[in-house]
């Protein structure tokens, strides 16, 4: 069985987001391996076209890829101000490697990034993933409001 490599990528991702790069920094068509990622193992973020993703990848702070040979079996990232604020997006592995502290790799990989690892405090978002996060070290936080404001339908 082939080892899992871990990437951190360059801010903003710019060799897997224009050339697709993996392990090695070889062509892995990294950007559709993501997508199939996500599309597959990441009911969030069904459908979410090649543009997309160039641009959320562009706007993060650090982009972790797991990898075993060329397949991608992991992605996290994070945004920050690098001072007082951080955000975790899109953590996923996919689910036949789950159950194995990919994840936690994931995980660490963010918040000990140097443009993560001081800032005053990281957020993130779960829908059922709050038992796992917890044993990471993250706490429910009762005494603030996830406020949502979604674009405008449009009028005809």
């Amino acid at each position: 069985m082939a080892a899992i490599r871990l990437i951190q990528h360059a801010k903003g991702a710019p060799g897997l987001r224009l050339l697709g790069l993996g392990p090695g920094l070889m062509p892995r068509r990294g950007l559709g391996k993501l997508q199939l990622l996500l599309e597959k193992h990441a009911f969030w973020a069904k459908g979410r076209s090649k543009q997309t993703l160039r641009r959320l990848l562009a706007g993060s702070t650090v982009v972790i890829t797991l990898w075993r040979g060329s397949r991608m079996v992991g992605f996290g990232r994070a945004t920050s101000d690098g001072i007082c604020r951080a955000v975790l997006w899109d953590v996923v592995v996919a689910g036949d490697f789950q159950g194995k502290g990919l994840g936690r790799q994931v995980i660490e990989a963010l918040v000990t990034a140097p443009d993560i690892q001081k800032v005053e405090r990281v957020y993130l978002m779960t829908t059922n993933g709050a038992e796992f996060y917890k044993q990471l070290g993250f706490i429910a936080c009762e005494s603030q409001s996830l406020l949502i404001k979604s674009p405008e339908e449009k009028q005809d």
